[in-house]
């Protein structure tokens, strides 16, 4: 059977959520997490179902994709397939053709993990590396140390709380109540958690959801905040420290976010939160027409 670009459809996304959870291990190089599918599903199961591709072969899933915006694709493979010839093929082909309803035209760019042979083909075909990206991991082993401040888990009647930091937190963001319940109504939110600190005064300060991708396997901050109002006094570690432990008690083997390398200020926060700096990652950009 020839390889099948296919989009799931809602009733189609827990299969997806699925593979992606079975994909994640210690040691994998940085790539989608269901986390990233579950913090998209806050635009509901529709629009998450409209941003998925898949990519299979006699009935396999071997690639996913997310659509973060039209023009950046999320892309991971399946651990035995990221040398896989004809994939790697396939996928190329789908990235470049805007008539395949991947990618447009012009401008577009690709997350893809390092190494796989996919990017190998994008590069020949002119993609450049975009901006770089920093990965950074905390070890759940051991029990991870008091945050120092009052964290709350956030369950429905607090979903205002948690939209206000987000949207304290991010310029431009556009999360809401209404969104919160969208996202914690998903398949993925069943191993995630909101959390809330807040500062001797009471006031939430800082916000992070953090996701499971079940037991012995590892978990994802995204995303992680800090209310504009309240930073400089260590709320960013404090979250990102009740982050690790919230994991820890869901099982994960360890603790992963990633941000952009230019966010100094970010990096800082999650390694003396005790995250360790891995390697940087870049995904790939075309800027003009695809090539023929």
């Amino acid at each position: 059977m020839s390889m099948v670009l296919g989009e799931p459809g809602a009733d189609g996304l827990s299969g997806v959520v699925g593979v992606l959870r079975a994909w994640q291990y210690e040691g994998a190089p940085a790539q989608l997490h269901p986390g990233d599918l579950g913090w998209f599903w806050r635009f509901g199961a529709e629009a998450t179902a409209a941003a998925v591709r898949t990519w299979s072969r006699d009935g396999q899933v071997l690639a996913v994709g997310l659509l973060d915006d039209p023009m950046l694709l999320r892309l991971t493979i399946a651990p035995a397939a990221r040398q896989d010839e004809e994939l790697a093929r396939r996928l190329a082909e789908d990235m470049t053709e805007p008539d395949r309803g991947v990618l447009p035209g012009g401008k577009a760019s690709v997350d893809t993990p390092m190494g796989v042979r996919v990017r190998q083909l994008l590069e020949q075909q002119g993609w450049s590396a975009g901006e770089p990206w920093t990965p950074l991991r905390r070890d759940l082993t051991e029990p991870v140390q008091d945050p120092g401040v009052r964290i709350e888990v956030i369950g429905p009647e607090q979903a205002h709380v948690r939209a206000a930091v987000q949207r304290a937190s991010f310029d431009g963001s556009t999360f809401t109540d209404e969104r919160w319940h969208a996202m914690a109504a998903a398949l993925p939110y069943a191993d995630a958690r909101c959390l809330v600190a807040y500062d001797d005064r009471g006031d939430a300060v800082a916000a992070v959801t953090v996701w499971s991708a079940g037991p012995g396997r590892p978990g994802l901050l995204e995303p992680m905040g800090v209310h504009r109002e309240h930073r400089g006094h260590g709320y960013g570690r404090a979250i990102t420290v009740a982050a690790a432990a919230a994991l820890r008690e869901l099982g994960s083997s360890s603790a992963n976010v990633c941000t952009p390398s230019s966010n100094t200020g970010a990096v800082a926060t999650y390694r003396s939160a005790g995250f360790r700096r891995l390697p940087e990652i870049r995904d790939l950009t075309r800027t003009g027409p695809p090539v023929p």
